[in-house]
C-alpha cells in the first residue's frame, strides 16, 4: 500500500480519514462557516479530514442548473479557507489547462467520475506533484480501474487515491458492489468510498439529480466495515436549499454521530486484521 499524508491527514496508513464539505462553493461566508463546523466536529471525534468543494459542476443535468461561479471565484474562497481555518482542500478539475492553476491552491486534485479515463487530464494532474483522487466512473468495473493507477504513476504521481461512487444500474439509479473495495485496494493505493454520490439518482428529478440521503449512515457503515481507507461525503447545513446535489448531501447535524460510529467500526475492523 502506497500510503501518504496531505497536511498530516493520512491515507492508507491505517487511519480512517474523511473528505467532507458542500458540493459546490457558494460564498465565502458559507464556506468558512461549513469548514469551521466540520473542523470542530472532526477534532472532537478525533479524525482527520480534507475539505471538499467544487468551483464548477460541469456535468449538471440541465443547462439551467447551477454550476458554480467559476474557477477564479472558487479558488479564491478555497485559498481563504486554507489561510483562515488551516485545513487542506480538494477540488475537481475538468480540463488539463486547469491543473496547474488549481494546484496553486488545492492540496489534492480530484478527477470527476465521467472523466476518469481522460488520459490528458490524468497526466496533467499527475504532473502537478499533488495528490490525485480519481472517482471511478459509473461505467467502469473495479478491476479496470487499474489502468487509471497505471496512467497516473507513469506520469510521476506517487499519491493516488481511487474512489468508489457506484455503478450505473438501470435508469436513474446506482448500485455499489462491495467487492470493488478489496479489488481496488489490491492495486496498492488507498481507496475512498464516496457515500453520498453513491446515493444519487442521476437525472432522477427530470432536470435535476435526485438522491436518497436517508441511507447515508447505512452505506457509510458498510463501506468502513469493508476496510476502506477514507470516506467521502458531501455535507451541507441546509440540503433542501443547496444549489447542487441537495437530495443526497448529509445534513450537518447528522455528521458528528456518524463519524463517531464510523471511527468505532474502523477500529474494530483493524483489530481483526
Amino acid at each position: 500500500m502506497k500510503s501518504f499524508e496531505v497536511n498530516k491527514v493520512g491515507f492508507g496508513n491505517g487511519d480512517l480519514s474523511f473528505i467532507l464539505g458542500p458540493c459546490v462553493v457558494e460564498s465565502s461566508q458559507h464556506a468558512l462557516f461549513m469548514v469551521q463546523e466540520i473542523k470542530d466536529i472532526c477534532a472532537h471525534v478525533g479524525v482527520g479530514f480534507v475539505y471538499k468543494s467544487s468551483f464548477d459542476k460541469a456535468n449538471r443535468s440541465s443547462i439551467d442548473s447551477f454550476r458554480g461561479d467559476g474557477m477564479e471565484f472558487g479558488l479564491s474562497i478555497l485559498a481563504q479557507v486554507k489561510e483562515e481555518i488551516g485545513v487542506p482542500v480538494i477540488t475537481d478539475i475538468h480540463e488539463p489547462y486547469q491543473a496547474d492553476k488549481v494546484a496553486e491552491v488545492a492540496d489534492m486534485l480530484q478527477i470527476p467520475a465521467f472523466l476518469c479515463r481522460q488520459t490528458d487530464l490524468l497526466i496533467a494532474a499527475a504532473k502537478t506533484g499533488k495528490a490525485v483522487n480519481v472517482k471511478k466512473g459509473q461505467f467502469l468495473s473495479p478491476w479496470d480501474a487499474k489502468n487509471i493507477v497505471d496512467k497516473l504513476q507513469a506520469a510521476g504521481c506517487e499519491k493516488v487515491l481511487l474512489t468508489e461512487r457506484g455503478a450505473s444500474f438501470g435508469y436513474n439509479n446506482l448500485v455499489v458492489d462491495l467487492r470493488s473495495f478489496p479489488v481496488m485496494r489490491s492495486f496498492g493505493v488507498p481507496v475512498v468510498f464516496d457515500v453520498t454520490h453513491s446515493l444519487q439518482l442521476p437525472g432522477g428529478l427530470g432536470k435535476a439529480t435526485g438522491g436518497q440521503s436517508e441511507y447515508i449512515e447505512d452505506f457509510a457503515r458498510a463501506g468502513v466495515a469493508c476496510g476502506v481507507d477514507a470516506v467521502f461525503m458531501e455535507v451541507h447545513d441546509n440540503p433542501a436549499n443547496a444549489p447542487s446535489d441537495g437530495p443526497n448531501q448529509l445534513p450537518l447535524n447528522r455528521l458528528e454521530k456518524l463519524l463517531t460510529k464510523l471511527k468505532a467500526i474502523h477500529e474494530l475492523v483493524n483489530d481483526d486484521k
